[in-house]
């Protein structure tokens, strides 16, 4: 190797008027390509094309453009003895090391590669996780939540501690959190670990994709975490209960004394009833619920208020039922906001229309049994027709002017 002389290297290629064809032989470099083709500089000035003149010792082409022999540009430095190892070396003493783009890449590759090799025991101990893993791999979640390979890898490492204990046994956030995340506040809302740990549980459960603070809690709730278990409650009406658990007995007792009973996630995920209806039915406002219990007394099926848009424990208890095979028919507000909650509840369950149809609109929707409709209209994912009707007769017609025909149906 020869000895550069910085000096004289400067004064070959450190001038200002030479500097864009530093920064194009380092780019080269960067860039991993060879240093033996001409480079162009259009509308060079009058000034750069004399500094190459009195590099190279020739003068350059007429006209505004400037093309330079990098090969011979290496052999000037080469035999002037600035620097012996050529124009790739003068460059590096001139600027600093380069960094090869394409070597660096690939090493920035690994190093992710590395991050996630950990997810691989969370996939072996959930095979369900397989795809969602791939997904936030492609989509690049983790590299937007973490910004770094480093920061990924402690990202990931924590979420697979907290995957590991997955369900829970009706353990409330704060303390799983504390427990297996590092802190009571380590999966509050706003955390990039909070984003991975509910897009596993909403995988292992198999929800589907939602938002909004009830859809969190019932995604934890679906792995046995609870947050705030007690505010999110279900009004129900005739589900029979059993006698071996507190739930069962006192839905079993309310059953009896034909009243209502209003369960809490809490209820609902830390002692499960047996859920044994073939058939239930779920309305959206509390007066079906006490019409029915006013007037059907014993005679009547299962009943479910949805109280508007379904909280968690609403969602929870309505999953359970489907999952020993119970039949679920909905009816809501022919309204927007009705059509809005229909389209969460079809959307998200195996749910079928309790004469909530465009037909059932049509008849409903008679003088003096409605209101006039307005606000924002909604498509109805299940009837698509409906909505038509709706904004064809402008009428919006609720439950209430509907009841007989509810009660009916439960009473039968």
């Amino acid at each position: 190797m020869g000895v550069t002389d910085r000096a004289r290297l400067e004064r070959l290629l450190g001038g200002e008027d030479l500097s864009w064809l530093v920064a194009r032989v380092r780019r080269r470099m960067a860039r991993g390509e060879p240093l033996d083709a001409p480079v162009t500089l259009p509308g060079a000035t009058q000034a750069q094309r004399s500094a190459v003149q009195l590099l190279l010792g020739r003068r350059p082409r007429p006209g505004d453009t400037l093309t330079v022999s990098l090969a011979a540009v290496d052999e000037v430095v080469r035999r002037s003895g600035a620097c012996p190892d050529g124009l790739a070396a003068a460059i590096t003493a001139l600027t600093g090391g380069v960094t090869d783009r394409a070597e660096a890449a690939a090493d920035l590759e690994r190093r992710w590669q590395a991050a996630f090799a950990p997810m691989h025991d969370a996939v072996d101990l959930h095979p369900e996780l397989s795809e969602w893993l791939r997904q936030i791999r492609a989509n690049g979640l983790v590299r937007r939540l973490a910004g770094n390979p480093e920061s990924a890898s402690l990202l990931l490492a924590s979420l697979v501690a907290v995957l590991a204990q997955l369900p829970a046994n009706s353990e409330p956030l704060g303390r799983f959190a504390a427990r297996h995340a590092g802190g009571a506040h380590a999966l509050d809302q706003d955390r990039s670990l909070t984003t991975l740990a509910l897009g596993a549980a909403r995988a292992l459960s198999g929800l589907p994709e939602g938002h909004g603070a009830e859809w969190r809690r019932e995604v934890w709730a679906s792995v046995g975490v609870l947050c705030d278990d007690v505010s999110s409650t279900v009004l129900t009406l005739g589900l029979p209960g059993d006698t071996q658990t507190s739930t069962g007995r006192a839905l079993a007792a309310l059953h009896e004394a034909g009243q209502p009973s209003v369960l809490t996630l809490r209820q609902l995920v830390r002692e499960p009833c047996r859920l044994a209806s073939r058939e239930v039915f779920v309305c959206e406002n509390p007066v079906v619920v006490s019409a029915a219990a006013d007037q059907l007394l014993d005679r009547r099926a299962p009943l479910i208020c949805t109280h508007g848009q379904p909280g968690a424990a609403v969602m929870h208890l309505l999953r359970a039922l489907c999952s020993t095979g119970a039949t679920v028919r909905y009816h809501g507000d022919f309204d927007w906001g009705g059509l809005r909650i229909g389209n969460v509840i079809f959307s998200r369950l195996p749910a079928v229309p309790w004469r909530f149809r465009t037909a059932d609109y049509r008849a409903a929707a008679k003088p003096g049994h409605g209101r006039h409709l307005t606000g924002p209209p909604a498509t109805a994912h299940w009837d698509p027709c409906l909505a038509d009707a709706m904004r064809e007769t402008a009428v919006a017609v609720e439950e209430e002017h509907t009841i007989d025909d509810l009660l009916s149906d439960l009473a039968t």
